[in-house]
């Protein structure tokens, strides 16, 4: 997003959120958010995550556009939440971010994956399955191993903080309508992969030293996260730093709950 002023005005929720602006959804953002819906239903006991009302659907302006941000939540068995942020700037810009944060009590993966797009198309496509003590179970590494590899023609370096996810991290510009379908593709392979993980995990202690290491580890991931100062520049020009702190700390990367 361009850096010149924008206004400071406070976000405003309401009911319109993304699809309020004029112009269409990046097709392959939209199959993403549709999939990762579908997915969401099919999880055990899915139930509501609750958020403050003035985080779910949010209006603001940036260098004179209009900036509209929804966002979806949940819980279910093993994951403590699932996050499905969609947001908009004007005609132009959309980024879908998508973070599922386990309960640390069970052996599993942080599932993230993220889509900027704009008028000239996808500029960054990203998907793991990050480990949060350093490697992943050995039976999730091992299918995201066993996983074909579509070929990408513009790989994505990553950012400096990126010691946070996996070897199987996609970070990708897909070129083409078949490279988008194939990132697709490959977002569902990892969705599917932590289905299996969720249906065969199995709760630990509180206090078991495992289940304290993954909570540990949860921490560090959301700290690494938090580095990405982009993120913090937009909002913070969009709303206001005080507003944008309380977006990424309660939102966005909040701090998982001591077991």
């Amino acid at each position: 997003m361009s850096s010149a002023p924008a206004s400071s005005q406070s976000p405003d929720a309401g009911p319109e959120g993304f699809g309020a602006e004029s112009g269409a959804i990046h097709p392959l953002m939209e199959a993403l958010a549709a999939r990762i819906r579908t997915f969401w239903q099919g999880l055990p006991e899915l139930e509501a995550f609750a958020v403050s009302a003035d985080l779910e659907a949010i209006s603001g302006s940036l260098d004179g556009e209009s900036l509209f941000i929804r966002n979806e939540l949940r819980r279910c068995l093993g994951l403590r939440k699932l996050h499905l942020e969609t947001a908009r700037l004007g005609a132009g810009l959309q980024i879908l971010h998508c973070v599922l944060f386990p309960d640390p009590r069970f052996d599993l993966p942080v599932f993230g994956a993220d889509i900027v797009a704009g008028p000239a198309g996808v500029s960054a496509a990203i998907v793991d399955l990050s480990p949060v003590c350093g490697e992943l179970p050995v039976g999730i590494a091992e299918a995201l191993a066993a996983m074909p590899r579509i070929s990408f023609e513009q790989e994505r370096e990553l950012p400096g903080w990126a010691s946070i996810f996996s070897p199987y991290v996609r970070f990708v510009r897909p070129t083409s309508a078949a490279e988008e379908a194939g990132f697709l593709d490959e977002v569902s392979g990892y969705l599917d992969v932590l289905a299996s993980a969720i249906a065969t995990s199995e709760a630990q202690a509180p206090t078991h030293p495992a289940t304290l290491a993954r909570w540990q580890g949860q921490l560090r991931y959301c700290k690494q996260q938090k580095q990405n100062d982009k993120t913090r520049r937009v909002l913070e020009k969009a709303f206001n730093p005080e507003w944008a702190d309380r977006y990424i700390e309660e939102l966005l990367f909040d701090d998982p709950p001591a077991p």
